[in-house]
């Protein structure tokens, strides 16, 4: 089977679409997929280098911009997709062309938040991907989802029938997230600046659906009661959430709050095992990837149960409500409790190791053949 994946969304800052390509690509070729990948130029060298049994190709330089962008998804791909006699075109970000093609087309829907909390969207980015997310479901022969809760949002919300829809859960890379050495948590103290200060660590984009000013101001509040207040060290780009610098001017001049942008791959596995607690009080994930990654560094995490959350947490998490003072009372419980942390850390490992890259190709393996017959019988 011969699949052209449209890899050009991927951002130059790489982000959570761009590791979710990242890391399904070779798991595919693992699983016997022939893999075409499009990709834009910035991008060439370093997916020849990651992919060599990947056969990629580049697109043109205008899609470097959005609009152009999309302009080409709508002529030049699937052109591009009979030029490579491609079996199944699959849009890994939304959005695919609106005509079908000779192609089966299958495309990926990372979340329904877009649907349920409209108001954590940019308002032109809303509108997009709720008319891309209807029509995906009303055209492609297959839609490939990362957990359950998003595929019955999507049918909520958009319609369709549950029969089309693949659930293949994300993976992790246990290379780069793994139970960090004595070493690498020394080295990323000594980067940011702690010296032996406990800290609850954030990594993500600060964007509205995280809910980071909540957690701010829970960690205040939770630090008014501890005898020796952590730091907290919000990793991650700067992104568009406009009550974070409020939270943050908010904040005592006694607390240490640390906002290293983003840390280095490297860094990342050091960073969230070293933390006391790694808190994550999203209001809305499709998957929660973050999550995971913490969770395979050996972390003790506090997450919330929206949406997918539950299903990437399990048992081996701890759970509160997304607001400030449940927030602030799940920080105080972990931190003042050294053996439910070590308890969770355990079964974190334990759980994370049940996520691998190479399931979640062998799913979306599966949709690839479904969507082939889907399309034959359409023909």
């Amino acid at each position: 089977m011969r699949v052209l994946i449209d890899a050009t969304p991927v951002p130059a800052d790489r982000g959570g679409v761009g590791r979710y390509v990242d890391e399904l690509v070779p798991a595919l070729i693992r699983a016997g997929v022939d893999v075409v990948a499009v990709v834009q130029g910035r991008d060439e060298a370093g997916r020849r280098a990651e992919w060599p049994g990947a056969e990629v190709v580049v697109a043109p330089s205008a899609t470097a911009r959005r609009p152009a962008r999309f302009a080409w998804e709508q002529t030049g791909l699937p052109t591009l997709a009979r030029g490579v006699r491609a079996d199944v075109l699959h849009s890994i970000h939304y959005t695919s062309p609106v005509i079908r093609s000779a192609q089966a087309s299958v495309v990926t829907v990372h979340d329904a938040t877009f649907f349920s909390h409209p108001e954590l969207h940019l308002g032109i980015k809303g509108r997009v991907f709720r008319a891309a997310i209807r029509r995906a479901v009303r055209r492609v022969d297959e839609v490939v989802v990362p957990s359950a809760a998003t595929r019955d949002e999507v049918l909520r919300y958009a319609g369709g029938h549950a029969d089309h829809f693949t659930v293949a859960p994300h993976g992790v890379n246990a290379r780069q997230f793994h139970p960090a050495a004595a070493a690498e948590v020394a080295r990323v103290r000594s980067a940011l600046g702690l010296g032996d200060q406990p800290y609850v660590a954030f990594l993500g984009t600060l964007e509205p659906r995280k809910n980071v000013p909540a957690l701010i101001r829970a960690w205040v509040r939770a630090s008014d009661r501890l005898d020796r207040a952590p730091a907290l060290v919000l990793a991650g780009g700067a992104g568009w959430d406009g009550g974070v610098q409020p939270a943050v001017d908010s904040v005592p001049s006694h607390l240490t709050l640390i906002r290293p942008g983003y840390l280095p791959l490297e860094d990342l596995a050091g960073f969230l095992g070293g933390a006391e607690v790694v808190a994550y009080p999203s209001l809305g994930e499709g998957f929660g990837l973050p999550v995971l990654e913490a969770m395979a560094c050996g972390a003790a995490v506090l997450t919330t149960r929206e949406l997918s959350l539950p299903e990437v947490g399990g048992d081996a998490v701890a759970y509160v409500d997304p607001d400030e003072a449940s927030i602030s009372a799940g920080l105080l419980a972990l931190l003042g409790d050294g053996e439910r942390r070590r308890e969770l850390r355990a079964a974190a490992l334990a759980r994370a190791g049940t996520f691998t890259w190479d399931a979640s190709a062998l799913a979306h393996r599966a949709a690839y053949e479904r969507a082939v017959a889907r399309h034959s019988r359409r023909r």
